[in-house]
């Protein structure tokens, strides 16, 4: 079973670390992408592990590449959420864990993004997490996009599992972070235009001021950017690092 160190307080970044020409001078000149990134923030988002499995050795090599304090989140593959839609998927799940355990310490949580046609069913959702906390110890956080999820919250309470802050919401319930409160995660996918539209200063500087109240209360808080098509996520993730910078 994995089970991932002790979280910093804040972790703040990007849903993969890709270096935007927008934002180049902020990041040093030499290195790789990924080590150039975590030199200036302290997490991202692996989404590729949705699409495609990572070579173990490949997640040993991203583990040394970042300082001992950076967390990677890894989002579940694709096998499991959306083909087999949690059920029947011991084996893709297994296969999963094993590639993504090679970046040990700096493994900081697993994501959970649910097909916007998956409804909510009570027993499949037991199931499922029983079985991933079978094997995983770790921070876990769920992005459901069916409203009928809102009836999750004490199922999510009792397997320890978060339920995403989504930006822009698509249900009342995921406004806000839900199910387990020893975790906090949000995901910013961007508003007005998803995927590309950058958040203004005032929007940054108020989820700044709402993630300073978890942060008072030491709670493990994520904070990820999403929305890459036009490099806005970079840009977004600098800013918010620096509110929060200035407000500790």
């Amino acid at each position: 079973m994995y089970k991932s160190t002790k979280l910093y307080s804040f972790l703040s970044g990007c849903a993969g670390w890709s270096l935007s020409r927008l934002y180049g001078n902020e990041f040093a000149s030499e290195g790789s992408q990924l080590q150039r990134y975590a030199a200036r923030l302290n997490a991202v988002e692996i989404n590729t592990s949705f699409y495609r499995p990572h070579r173990s050795k490949t997640y040993a090599r991203w583990a040394e590449s970042v300082p001992e304090d950076f967390r990677f989140s890894v989002k579940l593959p694709k096998a499991v959420t959306h083909e087999q839609r949690l059920q029947a998927c011991d084996g893709p799940l297994d296969r999963f864990l094993d590639e993504c355990g090679h970046l040990g310490s700096r493994l900081g949580c697993l994501l959970v993004q649910l097909p916007p046609s998956l409804a909510y069913d009570g027993a499949v959702a037991y199931r499922f997490f029983e079985s991933v906390r079978k094997r995983y110890a770790g921070a876990l956080a769920v992005e459901p996009r069916h409203r009928s999820w809102s009836a999750a919250q004490s199922l999510l309470v009792d397997f320890q599992v978060a339920q995403v802050a989504a930006s822009p919401a698509r249900f009342g319930v995921n406004a806000l972070p839900g199910g387990w409160p020893g975790l906090v995660y949000w995901r910013l996918h961007g508003e007005p235009q998803i995927y590309r539209s950058a958040y203004g200063s005032e929007y940054l500087q108020r989820l700044a001021a709402q993630l300073n109240v978890r942060r008072a209360a030491r709670l493990p808080t994520w904070c990820v950017f999403d929305n890459t098509a036009n490099g806005a996520a970079l840009g977004d993730a600098l800013a918010m690092s620096a509110y929060l910078r200035n407000d500790a």
